[in-house]
């Protein structure tokens, strides 16, 4: 059974790479190594297999990718 696809990111909540990759501008490997040096929104883990991105980091990031600073997470 597959999900329904939005057309936009919903400004709240959470969202896994699946959600996220229709509006990405880069392949899974550039986001992470991006979100590493702090040039995307940094994951947060669930679990092993389980990571999530805030959907308002990321909608800024898709607004100015060129210039997004993460948030620093403590």
């Amino acid at each position: 059974m597959s999900q329904p696809t939005s057309a936009t990111l919903p400004a709240i909540g959470k969202s896994r790479w699946s959600t996220i990759k229709t509006f990405s501008p880069v392949s899974r490997e550039t986001f992470r190594v991006l979100s590493k040096q702090g040039k995307a929104p940094q994951p947060e883990r669930l679990g092993i297999r389980c990571t999530y991105y805030d959907n308002g980091e990321l909608l800024k990031w898709l607004a100015d990718p060129a210039n997004y600073q993460a948030i620093k997470q403590l």
